[in-house]
């Protein structure tokens, strides 16, 4: 009945219910009027049947669930997921996990429950997405650095521009002695945004060596912090890979007496809300998180929909915003 008042093919009715790219915005707009004047109700269980889909989506995040809910760069991203799968009829399962000794997450990911899988904030030592990638259609946010991990689909921003464009503001208002307070080491994130920081420095002609590293967290930026006051008393600059740990710096840095920015500049990375939450107001370079959420649903429903970017990397832009803390 829909395709006969829409005048299009019950196939292309399927597509749209099923949320794929591949039909025109007006096409699109004529089925969904036939349904709304029908009343007509997908049936998700005859529909699993007939094609073998679930018509649910996985996003995994393999970390502990307070970093979760501590981290706004992972709500940013998140809620760009969401917003992308509204118009589909695809749901969304969250799977919060740092561990999996009984395998029990990746039985189910891997069991036919899912047609594809999302997953965010990997680190090098989460093997299994290995054998996940192979079974199920995946895409990741930011670039994998697991090993054994062959040309993964990924959303991201270039994080060695990120880290360039955040030093040579520092180095550009002045500063001679700065310092950087690195993510997780198993993550490319935070390896190119270290990179990004050392490059500015040494076309600078200066010195990389103030370098203290941490875990994306709050705990782990302000314990930075502090060993970087004690190895480097002398520095007037930090770059934090994320806002999280620069406003923990700023914390550690005002305790000790230190005025940001007159003595110490500070600039963090992401632009969420803890870069505006309090004063004084976050320097930051601003990497896209909803966006690269909206990109991630994009790419998935196209591999889903039996037509995979032909690239397997797409990259999104940063840029510098400044505030008051640099």
């Amino acid at each position: 009945m829909v395709a006969a008042k829409a005048g299009v093919s019950r196939a292309t009715v399927s597509r749209v219910v099923n949320g794929s790219p591949k039909v025109s915005p007006a096409i699109v707009a004529a089925v969904n009027r036939a349904i709304t004047q029908l009343n007509y109700v997908p049936n998700r269980a005859a529909r699993t049947l007939a094609s073998r889909q679930t018509q649910a989506i996985a996003l995994l995040v393999p970390e502990e669930i307070t970093w979760f809910f501590a981290d706004p760069y992972l709500s940013s991203v998140m809620l760009g997921i969401t917003q992308a799968l509204e118009p589909t009829d695809y749901i969304l399962n969250l799977l919060v996990s740092s561990s999996d000794p009984r395998r029990k997450t990746h039985r189910y990911l891997t069991g036919g429950n899912v047609d594809g899988a999302l997953v965010v904030s990997h680190h090098a030592g989460n093997v299994d997405l290995v054998e996940l990638s192979q079974m199920v259609p995946t895409v990741f946010g930011g670039q994998p650095a697991i090993p054994g991990l062959r040309d993964p689909y990924f959303v991201d921003v270039d994080n060695v521009i990120g880290g360039r464009q955040a030093t040579e503001h520092l180095l550009a208002l002045g500063r001679k002695r700065l310092a950087t307070i690195t993510g997780s080491l198993d993550m490319h994130a935070s390896v190119d945004r270290l990179a990004g920081w050392r490059s500015a420095l040494g076309a600078a002609g200066q010195t990389d060596d103030a370098v203290a590293n941490a875990d994306f967290t709050a705990v782990g930026g302000a314990r930075a912090m502090r060993e970087l006051l004690e190895r480097y008393p002398d520095l007037d600059a930090v770059f934090a890979a994320s806002d999280l740990m620069a406003r923990a710096a700023v914390g550690v840095l005002t305790e000790a007496g230190r005025r940001v920015p007159e003595d110490v500049a500070v600039i963090g990375y992401d632009d969420n809300m803890v870069a505006v939450s309090e004063t004084p107001l976050l320097t930051t370079v601003r990497q896209p998180s909803t966006d690269m959420g909206a990109e991630m649903v994009d790419v998935l429903l196209h591999i889903l929909a039996g037509d995979p970017p032909a690239q397997r990397a797409r990259t999104l832009q940063t840029s510098l915003v400044i505030r008051e803390t640099a």
